[in-house]
Order: C-alpha cells, then sequence, then structure tokens
C-alpha cells in the first residue's frame, strides 16, 4: 500500500489518497485455520440466539401455569415479548449498524455480544410480566446489533470463492442452537428435576455462560483490513493481510498466487448518513427492493412460526408443554440441513437461481402444509414433516437475504445496509408476525391459522419472484467489483476478471 498526497479539504473526514491489493490478497487465500477461527469466533453467537429463542417459544406454556414465578399468558410470551424482542433486534440493528460502519468491525462485534450476555442473564432473573418484556426487548436490542457486525466482518474476511456458502452455513447455525434448545427445555421442563419456578430461569443462565465462552473466543477475531484501510488505518490493514499471508504460506508449505488487481481510493475516518442514504436508494433502487422482498417474506415465516410453533402443537394437537421440544428439534434439524447442503451451490449455480428457488419453494410447500393442516389431515408428527420440508429450502433462502444485502451495496455502508433492511423487513414481517400469529392460534379455530400459513407462503412465493428478477451474479466476485467502494478513485480500480 502506497500514500498519495493529501486529500483536497473538500473531502470530508478524508485522510489521504492510497492504493491497495488488500481486497485481492484476501480474496485469494486458501481455506486455512485462520478462516476457521473466523467462523467459530464469529458464527457460534447463532447457536446461542438459536438456543435462546427456541427456549423462550418451547416455555410460554410453563410460564404461563401457575407456580412458574411469572404472572403471564402464552399469549403475551409468544405474541407481546416475542414482538418486543424483533423491535429490539430492529432499534439494536439500526443503532449499533452506523457505529459499525464507523468505528470498525471488532468493537462492536465485542460490544453487542456484553449486551446480549447482560440483558439474557437479567432476563432469568424476572419477576414480573414488564421485567421479562423490558429484557426481552434488550436482548433483541444486542442480537440486532450482532446482525449488522457480524454480517460485515464475515463477508470481508472470508475468500471471495466460499463467501456463499460460508455466509449461508454460520447464519444457518442458528438451527443447531435451536436443535439444543428444545432438547434442553425437555428437561428443564420436567418439574421432577427442577421446579417450575427454576427450570426455565436456568436455560436463560446456560446461555449465559456459553457466550461469556465466545466472547473469550472471539477476543482473537482481527478488525476487517477492507474497513481499516477505508478509515485511513492502511498500515494496520497491511500488517494484519502480511501476518495471515505468512500463517496461511507456513500451514499450506507454498507461497500463495500473487493478488489479481489494486484499488486507489479516498481514504475517510467517517462517512455520512445522507451519503449512505443516497446510495442505496438512489443508485442502487433494485437492489433496494431485492433486499426489502427478501427481508420481508422471511421476517413473517420464521419470527411467527419460531415463537409460535410449540403454541399449535399444544392447541391443535394436544401435545404436552414439556414434549414439544422434541417436535421442535425435528424442524431446526431440517432448517440446519437446507444452509449446510444447499450452501454451496450458491457459489456454483448462483445467487439468482438458488435464492429464487429457495423462496419459491418453500412458499408453494407452505401452501400444500395449509391445505393440508385445513382438511384435517395431518397429526402432530406430520405436520412437523411438512414444516421440516417447508423450512429445509426457507432455511437456505433466508440465509440467502443476509449474505445479499452485505455483498450488493458499497464497503463504506455494508453494516448500515445489513441494518436498514433487517430492520424494515423484520418490522414489517417480525414484529407484526408474532402479533397476528398468537391471536389467530390463540382461538383455536383451524381457518385462522390457516391464513397465518397461506399470508406467510404468500410473501415467500412474491420474495422469490423478485429474485428472480433483481438477484445480483455475485458469487465468486470480489464485493469490490459487485458493488465500487464510494471512496474509490474516479478510474483508479482495477477489477479483476472473475465471472
Amino acid at each position: 500500500m502506497t500514500a498519495a498526497s493529501s486529500s483536497p479539504a473538500s473531502v470530508p473526514a478524508s485522510t489521504g489518497t492510497v492504493t491497495t491489493s488488500v481486497p485481492a490478497r484476501l480474496d485469494r487465500l486458501p481455506w486455512s485455520r485462520w478462516h476457521w477461527m473466523i467462523v467459530i469466533g464469529l458464527g457460534t453467537v447463532w447457536i446461542l440466539d438459536g438456543l435462546e429463542v427456541t427456549i423462550v417459544g418451547n416455555v410460554a406454556g410453563r410460564l404461563a401455569e401457575d407456580g412458574s414465578g411469572l404472572d403471564i399468558t402464552a399469549a403475551q410470551v409468544t405474541g407481546i415479548a416475542a414482538a418486543l424482542y424483533v423491535a429490539g433486534a430492529c432499534a439494536g440493528a439500526l443503532f449499533f449498524g452506523r457505529l459499525t460502519d464507523r468505528y470498525g468491525r471488532k468493537k462492536l462485534f465485542m460490544v453487542t455480544l456484553a449486551v446480549y450476555l447482560a440483558a439474557t442473564a437479567m432476563t432469568a432473573l424476572s419477576f414480573e410480566a414488564w421485567w421479562f418484556f423490558l429484557f426481552r426487548f434488550l436482548t433483541g436490542f444486542g442480537i440486532g446489533g450482532e446482525y449488522a457486525a457480524i454480517n460485515s466482518a464475515i463477508d470481508e474476511l472470508i475468500p471471495s470463492l466460499y463467501r456463499g456458502r460460508v455466509d449461508l452455513i454460520i447464519n444457518g447455525s442458528y438451527w443447531l442452537g435451536a436443535i439444543g434448545g428444545a432438547l434442553l427445555s425437555i428437561v428443564m421442563l420436567d418439574t421432577a428435576i427442577f421446579p417450575k419456578d427454576l427450570g426455565w430461569r436456568l436455560s436463560f443462565a446456560l446461555g449465559v455462560v456459553l457466550g461469556l465462552v465466545i466472547l473469550l473466543v472471539r477476543r482473537h477475531v482481527p478488525e476487517s483490513p477492507r474497513w481499516q484501510f477505508i478509515h485511513g488505518k492502511g498500515d494496520k490493514a497491511e500488517a494484519l493481510v502480511t501476518s495471515v499471508e505468512r500463517e496461511i504460506e507456513q500451514e499450506k508449505g507454498e507461497p500463495l498466487p500473487p493478488p489479481a488487481g489494486e484499488i486507489t481510493i479516498q481514504q475517510r475516518k467517517s462517512i455520512g448518513f445522507g451519503l449512505i442514504a443516497r446510495t442505496v436508494f438512489a443508485r442502487y433502487p433494485r437492489r433496494a427492493v431485492l433486499g426489502l422482498a427478501l427481508f420481508i417474506g422471511q421476517a413473517f415465516l420464521y419470527n411467527a412460526i419460531t415463537f409460535g410453533f410449540g403454541t399449535i402443537l399444544s392447541t391443535f394437537f394436544d401435545v404436552p408443554t414439556g414434549n414439544t421440544g422434541y417436535y421442535f428439534a425435528v424442524i431446526a434439524a431440517g432448517n440446519f440441513l437446507g444452509p449446510l447442503l444447499l450452501g454451496p451451490l450458491f457459489d456454483t449455480v448462483g445467487r439468482r437461481v438458488m435464492i429464487s428457488s429457495t423462496y419459491l419453494l418453500s412458499g408453494l410447500l407452505l401452501f400444500g402444509t395449509a391445505w393440508l393442516f385445513d382438511r384435517g389431515s395431518l397429526t402432530a408428527t406430520t405436520l412437523t414433516a411438512c414444516w421440516c420440508a417447508v423450512l429445509f429450502f426457507a432455511s437456505a433462502g433466508a440465509s440467502s437475504a443476509y449474505l445479499t444485502v452485505s455483498e450488493i451495496f458499497p464497503m463504506e455502508t455494508r453494516a448500515m445496509a445489513i441494518a436498514f433492511f433487517y430492520a424494515l423487513g423484520t418490522a414489517a414481517g417480525g414484529i407484526s408476525g408474532p402479533l397476528i400469529f398468537a391471536d389467530l392460534t390463540e382461538s383455536g379455530v383451524v381457518s385462522d391459522t390457516v391464513i397465518a400459513f397461506q399470508i406467510g407462503a404468500a410473501l415467500m412465493c412474491v420474495a422469490g419472484l423478485v429474485a428472480a428478477f433483481l438477484a445480483v451474479k455475485a458469487e465468486r466476485r470480489s464485493l469490490e467489483d459487485i458493488a465500487t467502494p464510494l471512496s474509490v478513485t474516479t478510474g483508479a480500480q482495477t477489477s479483476r476478471a472473475t465471472a
């Protein structure tokens, strides 16, 4: 990286003009132990999130029982508390997303995890419904910041050859936590082992312990060199990438190929919010529509069903609240297998085909499930099997929504773009979803629940059609090729020849 003359006074918060090959050097790295450290340090938090959200859904019935220690109804847990969790996540994404773009990925993915853990610990100490609601909101506030900070860091650190599958599998790892949460809730809700007012509290406490372990591992995850060289920390970016290259050459026992391409940028310490908004909506309006469609579709489906599946089993099939975890573990397995098995195809077959097909297939299968449910043709077991099939495809599609908005906008806007589309899409589908779904399923009327299924299916199909026309060919391409950084000096980018 070579420094040039200082920037003109008209460029705000600018520190100089530099030419760098850091993006190309990161993208040509082979998979290594260093990349596994990134995946473990950042990706494992989704396991924790899945653990906690699933526990909340499965303990809703227990919290509503006399002797639980809380005066609260199951509908309040799956409706109001779930909506507050999602509202907190939306607010946290926007708040921390802006800070992530300004102050760096590493600082914020440490802070957001700390917020998340503190709020989870306080949830375990709930003694009144209002306390439970407050700390569900604050827990969501922390996890919303995690979405922005972590997805930004992952996509900027993982080579372009593997970016799609790694991003999908990491986001899909949420469902490993969901499996653990479902099985854990079976033990924690067994009154022969723990009293009614203790088991659910210990479930949250265990999540805190696991989160502290993740916090320790995460200390070793570096700052994004892509963020560093744009924000006037080019020397640190250069030193970090050089050390990683040496480590990988030692591991592989052979020299790395030369990087293909450089970019020349005008360094800035910060990017104004107005510029970010104009970039996302004025320069890339088709991509903005794509992001909104993907997030709204998956948000309604997932937030409604994740928080309400246990209630459906109990209401319509008389499954005891202590046994719903077995059924949820099955659909959680289907959710994880989707990104795991389909993820590589997003890097080979391509984004457009895979995003559109996973959304459309999940929507069509959900319409079929709604039809069978309305006819009374399903049991608790066959409903679970249907949902497992639906969510196998839906999970890959939902994970690709995060991948999409993190790679189709310029680097300077990445965290804020993730935050915005997550917040807006989730506010539309994720807050209204649990509230609507709780009312519909609480009624005990089959046709009401069918309506909720059909709304989710329709939104997934619409998103799939939007992706068929608007999805961006981002597979195996550098982030800088997909969306030129705002800081690039006009005419100075040397793009790599990638498909």
